[in-house]
């Protein structure tokens, strides 16, 4: 069966490093909107006269947002079209909240969620604290909007619930709180293969 993985979480759980990891053992298709959108984002960004590396701020989601969820389920559908599993890694939080928005996703390839497992793995830390930490240790760019409006930006961390009609044995919240060793990572695709 065709499968495609959403792998989501606030910003500095880790949903990039846990995907790289399950994708390389698995050999699977790594759809990172990040990455996917990045090139579109500064241009646009940068056009409009406005902070090439702001992720965060009401200007870039009015611009940029769409898009880059548009570019990642495009290609991720290609590649669930394919027979490809794919893991797809952003926040998704309107998304989730959309009971149908999957389901209209399918349509637009002749897909259903009948002939595609579809997985959730949602990355978690314990505490605000320690997303904050994270953050400031990748010493990202990109992260400067969310540090300098912490308040507002953790508000986005609350715990979310997905709406999409799946069984609750497709959803997994996993905390990224220790180190990802192999025998996590194991776990983490006995997850996937069930």
């Amino acid at each position: 069966m065709k499968r495609l993985v959403f792998i989501l979480g606030g910003a500095g759980a880790g949903k990039t490093t846990v995907a790289k990891a399950l994708a390389a053992r698995r050999g699977s298709a790594f759809l990172d909107m990040d990455t996917l959108l990045r090139p579109a984002a500064v241009a646009i960004m940068t056009l409009q006269g406005l902070d090439p590396d702001d992720r965060d701020s009401a200007a870039y989601k009015a611009l940029c947002r769409d898009l880059g969820y548009r570019i990642t389920m495009d290609a991720a559908l290609e590649n669930v079209a394919l027979g490809t599993e794919a893991f797809v890694i952003g926040p998704f939080t309107k998304e989730i909240a959309d009971s149908t928005w999957l389901d209209r996703e399918f349509g637009r390839v002749g897909e259903s969620r009948d002939n595609v497992d579809v997985k959730v793995l949602f990355v978690t830390l314990p505490a605000e604290a320690d997303y904050r930490a994270r953050i400031v240790e990748r010493g990202s760019k990109l992260d400067d909007w969310k540090l300098a409006n912490w308040d507002t930006f953790a508000a986005s961390l609350a715990p979310r619930r997905i709406a999409w009609p799946l069984r609750p044995e497709a959803i997994l919240r996993f905390s990224n709180a220790e180190p990802l060793t192999a025998e996590r990572l194991s776990e983490l695709e006995r997850f996937l293969d069930v």
